[in-house]
C-alpha cells in the first residue's frame, strides 16, 4: 500500500453538532419541524440532497437544493467551530506519512470546510489531497470522488485503502473497487459492515494505522 484515504465526518472528527444546527436550520426555512439528534446523526455522510430526502420523505429536487443552500448558509457560521478531530488523528496521520504512506480525504463535505477544519488543529500539512462536494459532479457512493484521488497520486488501486464509518463508504470503495477498511467511530455497527466488502474493520484510526503497517 503506498495510499490512504479518508472519509471525514465520524472517520477523522465529529462534526454532530454544526450539523444538526444547519439541518434544522435548513428544514426550518423550508417549514419543516426541526428534527432529533439521534435521527440526523443517521444521516451524516450522506450527500446534502440525501440528507434531505431521508430526513423528510420527499424527493422534490428544488426543495433539496433549497435545502443545501441554507444548510451551506448556516453551516459557514457555525460548523467549524463545532467540529473536533478524534483523538489520535494528527498523530496517526503524522506516523503514516512518516512511514512513507500518501494521505487523501474524501468526504460529501466541502473541500473549503475541511481545509478550515485542518487548519484550526494545524493538521492541514498532513493530508495531501481533499475531494468534497464541490469538486465531483456525483457524490458517493458514486466512486467519482475516490478515483479522482487515486489518479491523482498515480497508483494501481491494488495500492490504496479507504477508509470510512458508514455503508456509504463501504459502497464507494466498493464502487471504485479499493480496499476498505471500516471503522466504528460512526452509528454503523460491525453486523452492519459485516454484509459489504471490507478487508478490516477496526475501532479507531489508531487500529487503521496498526493494520497498515501490520503491529
Amino acid at each position: 500500500m503506498k495510499v490512504i484515504i479518508f472519509d471525514f465526518d465520524y472517520t477523522l472528527g465529529d462534526s454532530t453538532k454544526g450539523i444538526v444546527l444547519s439541518v434544522n436550520y435548513a428544514l426550518e426555512r423550508l417549514g419543516y419541524g426541526a428534527k432529533e439528534d439521534e435521527d440526523i446523526k443517521r444521516t451524516i455522510g450522506l450527500s446534502l440532497k440525501d440528507t434531505f430526502f431521508a430526513l423528510t420523505d420527499k424527493n422534490d429536487l428544488k426543495e433539496a437544493e433549497l435545502f443545501a443552500n441554507y444548510f451551506k448558509d448556516k453551516a459557514d457560521d457555525v460548523m467549524v467551530e463545532n467540529t473536533v478531530l478524534y483523538e489520535n488523528v494528527k498523530e496517526t496521520l503524522l506516523k503514516l506519512k512518516d512511514n512513507g504512506y500518501k494521505i487523501g480525504i474524501v468526504t460529501t463535505k466541502f473541500h473549503y470546510r475541511i481545509e478550515q477544519i485542518l487548519f484550526k488543529y494545524d493538521a492541514d500539512k498532513l493530508v495531501d489531497v481533499i475531494v468534497g462536494a464541490e469538486d465531483v459532479k456525483v457524490e458517493k457512493p458514486n466512486p467519482e470522488g475516490l478515483l479522482w484521488a487515486i489518479d491523482y497520486f498515480g497508483v494501481d488501486k491494488s495500492e490504496v485503502l479507504y477508509v470510512g464509518d458508514s455503508i456509504v463508504d463501504a459502497k464507494t470503495a466498493e464502487n471504485a473497487d479499493v480496499n476498505f477498511v471500516a471503522v466504528l467511530t460512526g452509528t454503523t455497527t460491525r453486523d452492519e459492515f459485516a454484509g459489504y466488502n471490507n478487508v478490516c474493520v477496526c475501532k479507531n484510526i489508531l487500529n487503521v494505522y496498526k493494520y497498515a503497517l501490520k503491529i
